[in-house]
């Protein structure tokens, strides 16, 4: 799943005329990155949510055919957050399921990530940017917690089972807090990635990118 319904609001006026996922980098709208990498890992069926300018997103990707990859569409009509908006398209996804963030751009291998039997999810971290110095998780031996090891910044990147969603009703809801429950009950892995990632929240992080892949 690729989550793609935010609203982008540090990325206006940007996203006024656009939505985020759909913003140009390189040459390719951000969300075919992601496309390309799922296609090259083997991953045939996606399911891709939206809200903010939709109907473009629709348009812009239709079935998926360029990719090699089946596409369904999550419409929202007010984005649901991250919690939410995985919650609604649970129907749509097999046991267990990789999701990513449509505002990261990031080399990550997604053939190569696993989840333990017994987790609920697996995350993967990457080293604190300058915009987040503080992080987001502690990873010790392949485990994540609320204290101890390295305490790194969530990616975007995880894979996940529906258990984690478990007692949840349809609405607006943040990821964190389940993954919180998760983790208090240690069923949350992770890994660390030390290659590409970055979070283009911003138009400078976009012409970031754009010169990046540019040259």
């Amino acid at each position: 799943m690729i989550l793609a319904a935010g609203r982008g609001e540090r990325m206006r006026p940007l996203t006024d005329r656009a939505p985020k996922p759909l913003l140009q980098a390189g040459g390719k709208a951000l969300i075919e990155y992601h496309l390309d990498a799922l296609a090259a890992a083997g991953i045939r069926c996606v399911v891709v949510n939206h809200a903010h300018l939709g109907a473009m997103v629709e348009s812009f990707l239709g079935t998926g055919a360029r990719w090699n990859l089946c596409l369904h569409y999550s419409a929202e009509g007010e984005a649901l957050e991250t919690g939410g908006g995985i919650f609604k398209a649970l129907s749509l996804l097999m046991e267990p399921f990789l999701v990513v963030n449509g505002d990261v751009w990031t080399d990550v291998d997604y053939g190569a990530l696993r989840i333990a039997p017994d987790d609920h999810a697996h995350l993967v971290l990457v080293d604190n940017p300058p915009h987040h110095p503080s992080g987001d998780f502690c990873l010790d031996s392949g485990r994540i917690g609320p204290e101890g090891g390295s305490r790194l910044t969530f990616s975007g990147v995880g894979v996940y089972r529906k258990a984690l969603f478990a007692g949840c009703a349809p609405g607006k809801f943040p990821l964190a807090p389940l993954l919180r429950r998760a983790i208090a009950e240690n069923r949350v892995g992770g890994q660390r990635h030390e290659g590409r990632w970055m979070d283009i929240g911003t138009p400078e992080r976009l012409a970031e990118l754009d010169a990046l892949l540019t040259a």
